[in-house]
């Protein structure tokens, strides 16, 4: 809340000084949230006085990496910014968006009060962080967690003092932090609704980023009046497809008397007097129109419920539930599900859809997911997936494949290292990765290849949430999804002493085997897409029989090699060709696939001999291969009425795939 009646500056400056002598400040003289604030600036080794030269400011390659890692969120606070700024304008101030840090990361502003703010560097790069700047609204509401208001002597650093600010978090569906949304001014210009209007503007933001980070979900919103709903009042949850909460803004948080912690871990049952089987019955039914519930201590909320595209729910469906999920029968399974970047992925491999279905049920709870499986089988676009399905989807996604760093190189990649850690090291030091996946998703390819003492280390960092950085400094708090992967036996390596036992039982809370190529069931499908995204041209595909060769070849390099062994042959293509064949392979690779094919027995062996070969000799053909000439002639047919398009020729002969490739194998 604002300070309606500010405290005089002269007591403030008082308190401070009594502050510093190690005196109690007198009782009433200062909000508890500064006082607070002032003690965490005093404990950071700040002085009143000191100038705000030796505070962190991004350079331009940094500041340009943290504007892309927050794309999403300047974007969405951009248009509510310039509205903002509409209210405030020609008031001698400037609107503010800092991240989650506190480096600011875009502002507008009256021309006469810019000037006035670049001298205390209230612009794009500078940090404003309570351990950099001091008790400021930015710092302070980032400690906090709310909205708060800091005017004149309020703020800590003395330099400051000219300054009235307001500021209110910006959070995520999920309750993260993302950022924080200010006004700063001349204090002459003090307004007391200024907090007010900044808190309204950052709940703007956050319901414009809720609505397209959970497009692809179940939405309910909800109101305690019916004429509410549709409001910026509105509560907005976003639903499992088994009804659980795995999204809500701070409204529908409120109303529905949960904390952050709930979500991702609260059916909707629990807080509301309804199964969710019966409240999408109840959508269809009544269309478009408000459903009055109940929340467990009898109060009534309005409530509307959106399907997955962002429109009520239309027409009457029937609906069946089980004990873990419901089901909305006569619409097609694709409306039905979530695409999500997962979905996106899966061609149709029934073990690499089990895998994508365990890891989605994880994704936003703090649960660690371990990869098992071959080099090239697409651990880490598996892992980029998961990220992009999670409510961390916004956040980053830092890979780190730990064997491919040196191992003396390793530790300050990983934790980063103060200013003259090293010899060799950057003069302003480095956050290190750890410290750039706050909020998002830490991806560690080739765990099993870290280092003994680094395994130790990380271990640390998993058990008490905080990196510490090489040559010292102040530990810092971190947050991430954690993603690991490695093609070795994880748990023989424990077990014989070369991994840590407690780190790898940190790290497999879900363990994932990924299938090698050879083993998938949905070649010709991945085919289709991996053309599509290579090419560009939907018209490509495999020469038949190069098809079934590609199908029975055990492709050691996994879906890596395949990837460049299509990307290779596309680029022999002439511009009128859409058949990839032998001649668009590399000669390595066309003698080993057609090595494989060969026949294996002795060349006086009549068995291995086609059936014109036989028939030459004088043997005329058996019933078995007159049968499979006719077989090979109808799938050849096929095959050409569907322009090699193997899966609608499968459909046509009523056999599977599979049993395609292998006949035509044969």
């Amino acid at each position: 809340m604002a300070n309606l009646h500010p405290v005089p500056g002269p007591l403030l400056r008082e308190a401070r000084l009594r502050l510093l002598s190690g005196d109690d400040m007198p009782l009433g003289s200062v909000d508890e949230r500064v006082a607070r604030s002032w003690r965490r600036s005093l404990a950071a080794g700040l002085a009143p006085s000191q100038s705000g030269r030796h505070a962190e400011h991004l350079s331009g390659p940094e500041l340009r990496q943290s504007l892309a890692c927050n794309r999403d969120l300047i974007n969405h606070s951009q248009p509510v910014m310039e509205y903002l700024f509409e209210q405030v304008r020609h008031s001698h101030s400037m609107v503010v968006l800092a991240d989650r840090h506190g480096t600011l990361m875009h502002t507008l502003g009256d021309a006469d009060f810019l000037g006035k703010a670049e001298r205390v560097a209230l612009q794009a790069g500078a940090n404003w962080h309570e351990a950099q700047r001091g008790t400021n609204a930015i710092g302070t509401a980032l400690a906090e967690s709310c909205g708060i208001e800091i005017h004149g002597p309020e703020h800590y650093l003395e330099r400051n003092d000219f300054l009235t600010c307001a500021a209110s978090p910006i959070a995520s569906a999920s309750g993260e932090l993302l950022g924080i949304l200010d006004i700063s001014g001349d204090q002459r210009s003090h307004h007391p609704h200024t907090l007010g209007l900044v808190n309204t503007a950052a709940r703007m933001i956050e319901n414009r980023l809720f609505l397209t980070s959970c497009q692809h979900q179940t939405r309910l919103h909800l109101h305690p009046q019916a004429h509410g709903i549709g409001t910026l009042a509105e509560g907005i949850v976003a639903l499992s497809e088994d009804g659980w909460i795995m999204g809500a803004n701070r409204q529908a948080l409120k109303l529905l008397g949960l904390q952050r912690e709930d979500i991702g871990a609260t059916p909707l049952a629990r807080v509301l007097d309804t199964r969710f089987d019966a409240l999408v019955l109840r959508a269809h039914q009544q269309a478009q129109q408000p459903l009055c519930l109940h929340r467990r201590d009898g109060q009534p909320v309005f409530v509307q419920l959106h399907h997955p595209a962002g429109r009520p729910l239309g027409r009457p469906l029937s609906v069946r539930s089980g004990p873990a999920r419901t089901e909305v029968l006569g619409e097609p399974a694709v409306a039905r599900e979530a695409r999500d970047a997962l979905q996106q992925l899966d061609t149709g491999d029934s073990a690499w859809r089990a895998a994508a279905d365990k890891a989605r049920r994880v994704a936003g709870k703090p649960i660690p997911v371990l990869l098992l499986g071959e080099s090239g089988v697409g651990k880490e676009l598996f892992a980029r997936a998961l990220h992009d399905s999670s409510p961390r989807r916004h956040r980053p996604f830092v890979a780190i494949n730990c064997a491919a760093l040196p191992e003396n190189l390793i530790e300050a990649e990983l934790f980063g290292y103060s200013a003259g850690a090293f010899t060799g090291a950057r003069k302003e030091g480095r956050p290190g990765r750890l410290r750039e996946a706050d909020g998002g998703t830490l991806f560690l390819d080739e765990i099993g290849d870290m280092p003994l003492a680094l395994q130790t280390r990380l271990l640390r960092v998993l058990q008490e949430r905080q990196v510490s950085p090489l040559g010292g400094g102040e530990a810092v708090a971190v947050d991430f999804a954690l993603v690991c992967a490695t093609h070795q036996p994880l748990r023989e390596a424990a077990e014989a002493g070369r991994f840590r036992a407690d780190l790898y039982y940190r790290l497999n809370g879900l363990t994932l085997q990924l299938p090698p190529l050879r083993a998938r069931s949905d070649l010709a499908a991945l085919t289709e897409k991996l053309l599509l995204e290579l090419s560009g041209e939907p018209r490509l595909h495999l020469a038949p029989e190069l098809q079934a060769r590609f199908a029975a070849y055990d492709w050691p390099g996994n879906l890596r090699q395949y990837a460049s062994v299509l990307r290779t042959a596309i680029a022999m293509l002439d511009p009128d060709e859409h058949c990839i064949d032998w001649v668009h392979l590399g000669d390595d690779l066309r003698e080993l696939l057609q090595r494989d094919a060969a026949p294996s027995a002795g060349a006086g062996d009549s068995a291995a001999m086609p059936a014109a070969a036989t028939a030459t000799l004088g043997t005329p053909p058996s019933r078995e291969q007159k049968l499979a000439d006719i077989s090979r002639a109808a799938i050849q047919q096929a095959i050409q009425q569907h322009q090699g398009n193997l899966s609608a020729a499968a459909r046509q002969l009523g056999i599977s795939r599979q049993t395609l490739y292998r006949r035509m194998g044969q």
